[in-house]
């Protein structure tokens, strides 16, 4: 999974995956921006024949239009930045990997969110720890059960942490149906039989709760810590409790080059990418839309993981993933306002 930055809204997130900024919906004003910076010498004058880019009317089509490609890329960067990571695992191993993607998470994040510690308060720190703490386990449950059930029933499986919110919130009974639907996936998916590896199963519900608890104390964190900074420090101190782990496993096992380039593109792909391409993605799209598309990414894992790793699923797996990105997709597509 990917970082996000604390004062992403828990809308965005809970309907759909982890990890950015507080989402500015499409329709609202986004502030002075590179567009609004204007340039030396005179303006332009009118023109019989303005250019498309410029006209206002074409204008929001074009900026949805790249909002929705950007988020494909995306959803496509942090699954297939997941798939890359785990060729290092005979190497480095889930940990290891993760470990990477921590520091990566960090450079970016850091630079990004330029926080001033001196100025955060025991009222701010408390939540932005649990945020660190929560960040970490989440990544090392998720990477740790894609090594042992495979990405697309890894993701699917953490998908039901934010899923479970959005459903819990509401008293509605489309939204009771809904949960329904989803809990019979789940079981489905973790169904006895022969093959099962519950302890991989197990782990990908833990990263569920983890994500689940990432939305809540994201909230928090985003109303008591300014911009970015909360989301960037709990990175920081998250690559900080991994720089020990990264120590024994390079101390362990000296690590390969391409041990070390997998895992540091998973880091980038995963990480950088995404929370970089959310930056222009919520400014161009609404929060609903962005949900949506969110709610693909089991779909877009399982794929991932079909043609470049290999993991085949089953029509039931195919199916109960399905029907958990179908409880998702209703619930939103029946809200009002």
């Amino acid at each position: 999974m990917r970082p996000a930055p604390a004062s992403r809204i828990a809308t965005a997130r809970s309907t759909g995956t982890a990890h950015r900024i507080p989402p500015t919906p499409a329709d609202s004003d986004p502030g002075p921006g590179l567009d609004s910076v204007p340039g030396p010498g005179p303006r332009p004058g009118p023109s019989p024949d303005p250019d498309p880019a410029s006209d206002p009317d074409r204008q929001p089509t074009a900026r949805r239009f790249a909002g929705v490609a950007t988020m494909i890329g995306s959803g496509l960067s942090n699954q297939t930045g997941a798939a890359i990571g785990s060729h290092a695992f005979p190497v480095l191993g889930p940990i290891g990997v993760v470990a990477v993607r921590q520091y990566v998470a960090a450079i970016v994040l850091l630079a990004v969110g330029r926080p001033r510690l001196r100025s955060f308060t025991w009222w701010q720190w408390r939540p932005v720890v649990g945020l660190a703490v929560v960040f970490g386990t989440m990544n090392l449950s998720l990477y740790t059960a894609i090594d042992r059930i495979g990405l697309g029933l890894a993701v699917t499986l953490e998908f039901l942490g934010p899923l479970c919110i959005a459903l819990a919130t509401s008293r509605r009974r489309a939204d009771a149906c809904c949960a329904l639907v989803a809990a019979a996936a789940a079981v489905t998916l973790m169904r006895p039989r022969p093959s099962a590896d519950y302890l991989g199963m197990g782990l990908g519900l833990l990263a569920a709760v983890c994500w689940a608890s990432y939305i809540l104390l994201n909230r928090t964190v985003g109303r008591r810590v300014p911009g970015a900074q909360g989301s960037a420090v709990a990175a920081g101190l998250s690559a900080l409790m991994f720089l020990p782990v990264g120590i024994a496993v390079a101390v362990h096992q000296p690590p390969t080059a391409s041990a070390v380039a997998y895992a540091v593109t998973a880091g980038v792909l995963s990480s950088a990418v995404p929370y970089l391409a959310d930056l222009f993605t919520l400014r161009r799209v609404p929060a609903q839309a962005f949900g949506l598309f969110m709610s693909v990414n089991p779909v877009l894992a399982a794929l991932v993981g079909w043609v470049g790793l290999g993991q085949n699923l089953g029509w039931t797996e195919w199916t109960s993933i399905g029907a958990i990105v179908a409880a998702n997709t209703l619930s939103i597509l029946t809200r009002r306002g």
